[in-house]
């Protein structure tokens, strides 16, 4: 483990903590990414926390994250709401970063949504669309900065977790078959790296060869961590931007080799945090139906 801040025993404290406060647990978790806080609107008898309040609960310094537990019911079911997550960019260890999936598992959540901001690799994708994660490249999770590193703790979950079913299917089929038109839903792949810079045009040719149709800097640890303790994950990514390098590259290469001008997306210039933020917002929207419509099923589901 990262430390004492991040043990089985502080989780276990903070999960008490709530469970001590709260009119009823939370059956189902959902983590907001970069401005998709207001989905906890959606709550109904809705009971706040502030990140500081919680014991051994790291704090959120990224814009666009309230830093915020909100739990009430979406639609039928008892819900927790976390506005604003943590990221290794921000100098946590990955056991801090996944700190508040573990402590919702041990207060009894037995599904967790996870939403993000991404940028979109695949040439299907634009702003305004919703990948519906079936996969994840976990990029720091492959160089060593898992969650799961370290002497593993058998109350949290086994040794050797696959995560070959990592993102669970039904909910994805009933993610994409309830999925507003607006939001043009589709599978795909999502890969996760260590940020906070935006990804280089190189960087993003290689992510595409991977396989990737989606890239941000958070969501791989924390599925790890969900699996490791037997919660089914649904997984989420709105595309609020176009990553570099989705002009035809041969094209742009033959261009700039012959000394033409650069391709469009040469020309684009980079998205700042700022538009990643209103490009979520805008989305928010239709992904605030979404959930809304999948909430009476979410909260149907059991522990793996």
């Amino acid at each position: 483990m990262g430390g004492n801040n991040d043990s089985y025993e502080a989780c276990a404290e903070a999960a008490a903590w709530l469970r001590a406060r709260l009119q009823e647990p939370p059956r189902v978790a959902l983590v907001c990414g970069s401005g998709l806080g207001a989905l906890a609107q959606e709550l109904t008898d809705p009971q706040s926390f502030d990140y500081a309040d919680i014991p051994h609960f790291p704090r959120s310094t990224v814009q666009g994250h309230a830093g915020r537990l909100v739990v009430g019911r979406l639609g039928a079911g008892p819900c927790a709401v976390l506005q604003g997550r943590f990221h290794l960019y921000e100098g946590y260890s990955p056991a801090q970063v996944v700190m508040p999936v573990r402590t919702l598992a041990l207060l009894g959540v037995h599904t967790l949504v996870l939403t993000n901001a991404a940028g979109a690799l695949s040439p299907g994708l634009a702003p305004g669309h919703l990948l519906v994660i079936r996969d994840h490249i976990d990029l720091p999770g492959l160089a060593g900065r898992s969650p799961l590193v370290g002497p593993n703790d058998d109350r949290f979950g086994p040794r050797f977790p696959a995560m070959t079913d990592g993102y669970d299917p039904a909910l994805r089929r009933l993610a994409l078959a309830l999925a507003p038109p607006e939001l043009h839903a589709r599978p795909g792949v999502y890969v996760g790296v260590g940020g906070p810079s935006y990804e280089t045009w190189a960087e993003c040719r290689l992510l595409r060869r991977l396989g990737a149709d989606a890239v941000g800097m958070s969501t791989v640890s924390e599925a790890a961590a969900a699996r490791h303790c037997g919660l089914r994950v649904l997984g989420l990514s709105l595309i609020t931007n176009a990553a570099p390098g989705d002009a035809d590259e041969e094209e742009q290469e033959e261009e700039e080799e012959g000394g033409g001008r650069a391709g469009p997306a040469a020309e684009a210039a980079p998205p700042g945090h700022e538009e990643v933020l209103a490009a979520a917002q805008e989305g928010a929207r239709h992904l605030r139906r979404l959930l809304l419509a999948l909430a009476p099923r979410l909260a149907e589901g059991a522990r793996a």
